[in-house]
C-alpha cells in the first residue's frame, strides 16, 4: 500500500512539472530547447512556425485481468469401487493500457510559442505525468 501511494505521489509531481513546462517554456530559443531537450525525433515548418516533436514516458502499463471458472462433478460407488465424472469451464478477459506522450513545442520566429501534449499521458489526476521526463530539464524547480 505504501508503495503504491509513493507511486502516485511521483506522478502528480510529474503532472505538475509537465504543466509547469507548459508556461516556464515559453520565450526559451531554439538553442535552449536543444540544450535541456536535445534534438528532437521529428520537425515540421510552416512559414515562421516550426514545431519539433519528442517522445516521452517511463513505458508505464497496466493490465486488470478477470476470470471465472466454474467446476461441477459427480461420483457414485459401485460396491468398493467409486467412478466419477469432472466438468470444468473457465472465461477469461484481460485489458492493456500503455502511457506515453509526444511533446509538441512549437516554435514561432526561433522562440517557443507553445508547448502541446498528445497521446494517452496519465491518468485521472496525473494528465501529463509521461511528458514530464522530455521537459523536465526545461523546468526551473
Amino acid at each position: 500500500m505504501a508503495l503504491s501511494v509513493t507511486l502516485a505521489g511521483c506522478a502528480i509531481q510529474r503532472a505538475q512539472v509537465a504543466q509547469d513546462a507548459r508556461a516556464q517554456m515559453v520565450g526559451l530559443s531554439k538553442e535552449q530547447v536543444l540544450g535541456c531537450m536535445g534534438p528532437p525525433a521529428n520537425k515540421a515548418a510552416e512559414g515562421q512556425t516550426e514545431v519539433w516533436s519528442y517522445a516521452s514516458g517511463n513505458g508505464f502499463s497496466s493490465t486488470v485481468a478477470t476470470a471465472d471458472v466454474s467446476t461441477t462433478g459427480q461420483a457414485t460407488r459401485m460396491g468398493n469401487q467409486v467412478y466419477g465424472s469432472a466438468n470444468s469451464t473457465g472465461f477469461g478477459t484481460a485489458v492493456s493500457t500503455r502511457r506515453f506522450c509526444t511533446v509538441n513545442v512549437v516554435m514561432t520566429s526561433g522562440l517557443v510559442s507553445a508547448v502541446n501534449y498528445q497521446g494517452p499521458t496519465g491518468g485521472l489526476l496525473t494528465a501529463g505525468e509521461q511528458c514530464a521526463f522530455a521537459v523536465d530539464a526545461c523546468v526551473k524547480k
